[in-house]
């Protein structure tokens, strides 16, 4: 059984790209994502703009995903051009290279580990901790973890998180989370003035609404549900935080495209440097890879994550707010 640095090291041989394959995958779900903007608005039937107007949320998923890779190094490395490309639409979406990048390196480097920083992923606090919170504070925290938060993921998240907080701390260091800001409510705002209310809804709220709300559920389950465990900092090792902290979220084929394959998480975070479209082939390659944590997009599953608020270091679990309250804390 392969485990450890022998694990992440048989995991080498898929992180290498086909380069067309790169290319192709990104340019045509652009290209879909442009074709489905424009049915929003000019499709002389309104069901079939909504149906559009669904589908560009869910496309956006997908290209986001692509944009990740791309800010891994996965694919398209050292490509002037796709770093022109993903640039924009790292902007265009409300997570600027210069705050994601940063953000989410972190948090490979730091996920599952005790004490738990809030850089780039949802703070979760030890039952110890959050038992010496003040009322208000407690509050908060639980506010950050609330499931309307993850709904409203494009204005909690995205914007002000990701975009307006980060300007606003650094604006020299985040000077495209200024320009994200400025050119998301102009164009807005263009929508609304020059096409309409229902354009301003089917073509950009809406969207952004579903991509934003769908990419913020997808990474709180991939991260909290049961069985997720978190260790202090001399016990923490990158392969374990992979495969016992990032969770294998099984999906039908029809959201697996449009999430490009990010339910294979825990393998993700073994080798970030995989491919979103070898993910599925080195599964099926790595045995030990198939032994993964897994949850799902069932009410039930979703039910249970949503609920989890607070790791007990002591049980090595997470524990909903009922059995804090009950264990005496």
């Amino acid at each position: 059984m392969l485990s450890g640095k022998e694990l992440i090291l048989a995991t080498r041989k898929f992180a290498h790209e086909n380069r067309l394959l790169s290319w192709y995958y990104t340019l045509s779900t652009i290209v879909i994502l442009i074709a489905l903007m424009l049915g929003t608005h000019y499709n002389v039937n309104l069901l079939a703009k909504i149906i559009c107007s669904i589908l560009a949320g869910l496309v956006i998923v997908r290209l986001f995903v692509i944009y990740h890779d791309q800010q891994h190094g996965a694919i398209l490395n050292k490509s002037i051009l796709a770093e022109i490309i993903f640039t924009l639409f790292g902007i265009f979406i409300l997570a600027p290279p210069s705050i994601w990048k940063r953000s989410h390196d972190f948090h490979h480097k730091h996920n599952s580990k005790m004490p738990v920083s809030e850089v780039g992923a949802f703070p979760t606090l030890t039952v110890e901790k959050f038992s010496e919170l003040s009322h208000g504070q407690r509050m908060a925290y639980l506010a950050s973890r609330h499931p309307i938060t993850i709904l409203f993921g494009y204005l909690s998240i995205f914007m002000y998180s990701l975009t307006i907080y980060s300007f606003r701390n650094s604006p020299r260091k985040h000077i495209d989370c200024g320009i994200a800001i400025l050119l998301h409510f102009s164009l807005g705002f263009a929508i609304a003035y020059f096409l309409g209310w229902q354009a301003f809804l089917l073509t950009f709220f809406i969207p952004y609404f579903i991509a934003c709300g769908l990419g913020a559920l997808l990474f709180y389950i991939q991260h909290n549900f049961p069985g997720v465990t978190f260790k202090v900092r001399n016990q923490w090792t990158y392969e374990d935080a992979a495969l016992e902290s990032s969770s294998y979220l099984i999906m039908n084929p029809f959201m697996q495209w449009f999430t490009a394959n990010i339910g294979y998480h825990h393998i993700h975070h073994i080798n970030a440097k995989i491919p979103f479209y070898r993910l599925p082939e080195a599964m099926k390659a790595i045995p030990e890879l198939q032994q993964a944590k897994i949850t799902t997009f069932n009410f039930k599953d979703l039910h249970t994550s949503l609920n989890l608020k607070l790791y007990d270091p002591i049980s090595h679990r997470m524990l909903t707010l009922t059995e804090f309250h009950s264990s005496g804390f």
